[in-house]
């Protein structure tokens, strides 16, 4: 089970969807379930029930998460960015000890070829730094099929690893990371996927 974050266009998704490999499972509608942590759950449940080699969700119960630690970094909000870290992390938490999720197999971070840079990132920051062969960085062409082509190579190169820390671990490693650190730390993507 592979959760697809970033920039993750709706023309990439159906080209990836008609892979013969790839199953596609996405949350339900938010005005279905308008919860995105208890909608990212539920379709990585379904996606835990498809038998394909690949299945990709592009929804993520650690988005929240991995929002308000990029928004933290902006020092002109204040504490009020790290409160509101700290709400999203304590809820995502709540959910995962409530056995509503487990972490995906893998992450595939996209990022446009034209991006100036990726920021703060969440999934190539901490989490990479805990896992790093856990998440894989792609950089994406703008033609949607060229981009389909990069993740599926991607997905050919996932290496195995160590399976993910406990959630509290990486939510304490989360909080003592610092992003000025991603400069240094070889995770930009460069071409197609990156991994060590």
């Amino acid at each position: 089970m592979v959760v697809v974050v970033g920039e993750v266009r709706e023309p990439l998704l159906a080209a990836l969807g008609q892979s013969p490999n790839i199953a596609l499972v996405r949350p339900p509608a938010p005005e279905q379930e308008p919860d995105r942590l208890i909608a990212a759950a539920a379709a990585l449940a379904e996606a835990g029930r498809r038998p394909a080699p690949f299945v990709l969700v592009p929804a993520d119960p650690l988005a929240g998460v991995a929002a308000e630690w990029r928004a933290m970094w902006d020092l002109s909000a204040g504490v009020a960015g790290a409160v509101a870290f700290e709400a999203q992390a304590a809820a995502a938490l709540a959910a995962w000890r409530a056995n509503r999720f487990e972490l995906p197999d893998y992450y595939v971070s996209l990022t446009p070829s034209t991006a100036d840079g990726t920021g703060p990132d969440l999934y190539l920051g901490p989490l990479r730094a805990a896992r790093p062969r856990r998440v894989a960085a792609v950089l994406t062409a703008a033609d949607d099929g060229q981009a389909a082509g990069q993740v599926r190579q991607a997905l050919r190169e996932l290496p195995h690893g160590p399976w993910w820390p406990p959630l509290d671990e990486l939510l304490g490693s989360a909080r003592t990371f610092f992003a000025g650190s991603l400069g240094g730390s070889g995770v930009a993507p460069v071409g197609g996927a990156t991994s060590r």
